[in-house]
């Protein structure tokens, strides 16, 4: 499962990240998706399609595949990313197949690609 990081690490974006999907899958435990394709890319994602009709990436470890190409969501889940600006501050909630959950200085939140993140060093 996902790496919780508790208490939250500082993290600075070390490329722009633009957000994919504005309008992105938002699910409970328990709903049904259709799933997709896995991504070739990010590896440990699959393509979800909601019953709303909205499509985006869901982590594998979220989804419990059943017959027919379905699947049922095995806790909630929001495909939301967050925009990067090179050199922004956030904090780093969670860690799931090299995406961090991430929370910026405005407060908003989502998933951002670790491969544009750097840790703040850790004190010593």
């Amino acid at each position: 499962m996902a790496e919780i990081i508790d208490p939250p690490i500082p993290g600075r974006a070390t490329a722009e990240w633009t957000v994919m999907y504005p309008d992105p899958v938002d699910v409970r435990a328990g709903e049904t998706v259709i799933l997709g394709e896995e991504d070739q890319e990010w590896p440990g994602w699959v393509w979800c399609t909601d019953a709303r009709g909205k499509s985006s990436w869901a982590p594998t470890q979220y989804v419990e595949r059943g017959g027919g190409g379905g699947a049922t969501m095995r806790q909630d889940y929001v495909a939301r990313e967050l925009a990067l600006a090179v050199g922004d501050e956030i904090l780093l909630h969670k860690l799931l197949n090299g995406w961090y959950w991430a929370t910026n200085a405005r407060g908003e939140s989502g998933w951002v690609p670790a491969s544009h993140v750097e840790t703040a060093p850790s004190a010593e």
